[in-house]
């Protein structure tokens, strides 16, 4: 991967939804550092994607779903993934 490509292929902002909910400030202070820590040092494509970002994360709760919205610097929509948070039943 070129320099080029290493500098475009990467997160440069992550949101936290207000879906996701609000804690305690101790916890709201790791998470503002654990994102800081994630956007200063990252690679990050899509697979479905040419590399064209940098790219934007925007994680939101629905329906008991957890929603990765990727989107590109300018705020177009690149893909949205969408992940159960319900528990799976175990096989009988």
């Amino acid at each position: 991967m070129s320099d080029y490509d290493q500098t475009r292929a990467r997160l440069i902002d992550v949101e936290l939804d207000e879906t996701i909910g609000r804690s305690t400030p101790d916890v709201e202070h790791e998470r503002a550092v654990a994102i800081f820590d994630l956007i200063e040092e990252n690679q990050f494509r899509p697979v479905s994607d040419a590399g064209t970002g940098p790219y934007r994360l925007k994680l939101s709760l629905a329906e008991s779903r957890l929603v990765f919205a990727i989107a590109r610097e300018d705020g177009t929509t690149v893909v949205t993934h969408i992940l159960s948070l319900t528990p799976r039943r175990p096989i009988a």
